[in-house]
């Protein structure tokens, strides 16, 4: 192999290599949060899954949402959807609601996993994962807490437990629509 092609290599290996650190994850949301501030959530009309209509974030301001990226090839997001029924039927007696957003599925495939789990909250599809890369979402399921004046309060990378419902819930709920 002659020097040339060596070198040429190693230039290669090294733009590449700083072209994946340079990427890095997005962490805006989760250094905000850390530092006890809130961050305006991010919005995008997308459509409800199975439906012709189109809904928002935006749509629910003035309500507590929990809101939850979920993919049906996902086994964790399988995992926490009982829990996430279950706090949607106490959520939507205190003017709160869950959210699903189905990341970048085949829509016969999330339609089926909302089937089959008796999915009763909204869930809208996220077709080309441009709003989860708001969230700097990547490893689903991800879930944030949006307050009542639509700014995230919380996020939980990973699957979510009742542990952190009932520490993350509460005091959310409690508020106001002018507090904080």
């Amino acid at each position: 192999m002659s020097v040339g092609v060596i070198v040429a290599a190693a230039a290669l290996i090294a733009l590449l290599a700083y072209g994946v650190t340079s990427q890095g994850t997005d962490t805006t949301i989760d250094d905000a949060l850390k530092r006890g501030e809130r961050v305006a959530a991010p919005s995008a009309s997308l459509p409800v899954l199975g439906s012709g209509a189109r809904r928002s974030l935006a749509d629910f301001k003035g309500k507590v949402v929990v809101l939850n990226f979920w993919a049906s090839w996902c086994p964790p997001c399988v995992d926490e959807l009982p829990l996430l029924e279950r706090a949607q039927r106490r959520l939507a007696k205190r003017d709160a609601t869950v959210l699903g957003v189905d990341h970048k599925d085949i829509p016969e495939s999330a339609l089926e996993f909302v089937d089959r789990f008796h999915i009763t909250y909204p869930s809208l599809r996220d077709r080309d994962g441009e709003y989860a890369e708001k969230y700097a979402a990547r490893a689903f399921p991800e879930t944030f807490v949006i307050d009542r004046r639509g700014r995230i309060a919380a996020l939980r990378r990973g699957p979510i437990d009742q542990r952190w419902l009932d520490e993350t819930l509460p005091a959310l709920l409690a508020e106001k629509k002018g507090e904080i």
